[in-house]
């Protein structure tokens, strides 16, 4: 096992995030116009890593052997490919959170693919179609392997964006681990029928408040990822003037300050920084829910002030996707609830042994060889209107496979018309979401609070 320390992880995320280069874009980039790019190799491995001052952490899980998993950039509109080998003794896939990709390169077990087993490999292949910020990760036994760490961030970049002076990009995730730094019990059954079991650990990049330098007076893209199995955020940027310029890997119609925004696991968000003029000045990232605000992650002013103006900054390209029809839209009626069955069906990749939640009445932990049926079977090319309806005293963020809709109207709040895959619905809150089925199969719809997921909060929409 490899033993990774607090500075050599700080200085692979610092690169990835200066150079704009992720670690297993490298090797690639001559491919990017090719039609049949070489692979990018992500072989799963168990790692000791240095999470907390207690020492080595074991069976930390990754892709490859050094340290957090690679950021992968790709190209929007053009063909990538990646080779998933899995070194650990545990099935696994890879779902590529947020990017509509052809079904059978969903990752999910079973509904799409055979997971690979150890030893096995699968060929992932597709050709982005949107720009913005993205992460992969495994839909096998994902409490446990998302938990030990396979999660990383994707990064399609457009040529058409903006120029930023600089740019961070940042993994958030928690750790359950004990005061001897090893991993304890992922799951609790009081706290998975509620919120979802917490974390005892919070890091950015693997690290507790890693630190960049970016230019003083520059322009800094900063891209975060929730890749963490339960906690929802509330950012807020302290230090300079920051505004969020998309979310789950869209364009927002208008930018806004970042005031206490909530995000749940699975979103992205992208804000545009002004570093402060003066060297030395410190900004912040700040998740200020609850009762335990933190500092994630803080930027240094370095050098001669740059005197950037943030009005110069020209918006990002809207992404390809098809405009619902609201006046010729079929309408789905969705209800999230808890349930009070309690005999879940034989999962195949780590059931829990509960059925906590619902989705329609219907518990399903999404990964029983034989599948429930779906919700509905929709038409391909058609316009629809999900009418979501949460009646759990709790906050869900939902996520929808394959597809992105357009968040048309909340009953508890003024909402703007963003395009997204991941919505996170308020307590007691009804909101419609319109799409365009415009790519067949089989897709999930599903919480990312993963306690949730495998608890019955879980269904499929079928294309056809």
């Amino acid at each position: 096992m490899t033993v990774h320390t607090r500075r050599r992880l700080l200085k692979g995320a610092a690169t990835a995030g200066a150079a704009g280069i992720g670690l297993s874009a490298m090797g690639r980039l001559a491919g990017w116009a090719a039609q049949k790019p070489e692979p990018v190799v992500l072989k799963t491995a168990s790692i000791e890593a240095r999470l907390t001052e207690a020492g080595a952490t074991r069976n930390v899980l990754t892709w490859g052997e050094a340290g957090m998993p690679p950021v992968i950039r790709m190209r929007k509109g053009e063909p990538f490919a990646a080779r998933l080998i899995n070194g650990i003794d545990d099935p696994t896939t890879i779902h590529w959170h947020g990017i509509r990709v052809p079904n059978k390169m969903d990752g999910v077990p079973f509904l799409v693919q055979p997971y690979v087993y150890q030893g096995d490999h699968f060929d992932y292949g597709f050709t982005p179609p949107d720009a913005g910020t993205f992460w992969y990760h495994p839909h096998c036994n994902t409490l446990t392997q998302m938990g030990h760490g396979l999660t990383g961030v994707v990064l399609v970049e457009n040529p058409k964006d903006p120029q930023f002076d600089f740019e961070v990009v940042i993994n958030l995730r928690d750790w359950r681990l004990g005061d001897d730094g090893q991993f304890i019990e992922q799951f609790r059954p009081r706290d998975a029928a509620r919120t979802g079991t917490y974390g005892t650990v919070r890091t950015a990049n693997w690290l507790d408040q890693p630190q960049y330098d970016a230019p003083a007076g520059g322009l800094v893209r900063l891209r975060a990822a929730i890749t963490d199995v339960t906690r929802i955020y509330a950012f807020r940027v302290d230090g300079a003037e920051a505004a969020v310029i998309a979310l789950d890997g869209n364009p927002v119609p208008q930018r806004f300050a970042p005031d206490a925004l909530q995000l749940g696991p699975g979103q992205r968000l992208d804000l545009a920084i002004r570093m402060p003029d003066e060297e030395g000045a410190i900004v912040s990232l700040r998740d200020v829910r609850g009762t335990k605000p933190k500092v994630l992650a803080t930027l240094r002013a370095v050098g001669k002030s740059l005197k950037r103006d943030p009005r110069d900054l020209a918006p990002l390209e809207a992404n390809p996707v098809a405009e619902v029809d609201i006046a010729r839209a079929q309408h789905i009626p969705l209800a999230l609830s808890a349930t009070a069955e309690n005999v879940p069906g034989d999962g195949i990749c780590g059931s829990l042994g509960y059925s906590f939640w619902a989705i329609n009445k219907v518990p399903w932990p999404g990964d029983t060889p034989d599948p429930t049926a779906p919700l509905a079977e929709l038409k391909l090319g058609r316009s629809y209107v999900i009418d979501m309806e949460n009646l759990t005293p709790h906050a869900h963020p939902i996520h929808l496979h394959g597809m992105s809709f357009k968040v048309l109207s909340s009953s508890t709040r003024q909402v703007q018309p963003q395009v997204t895959d991941t919505y996170l619905i308020q307590s007691n809150e009804k909101v419609q979401l319109g799409f365009v089925a415009d790519n067949p199969g089989d897709w999930l719809l599903h919480c990312h609070i993963i306690e949730h997921q495998k608890t019955g909060m879980t269904s499929y929409f079928r294309v056809v």
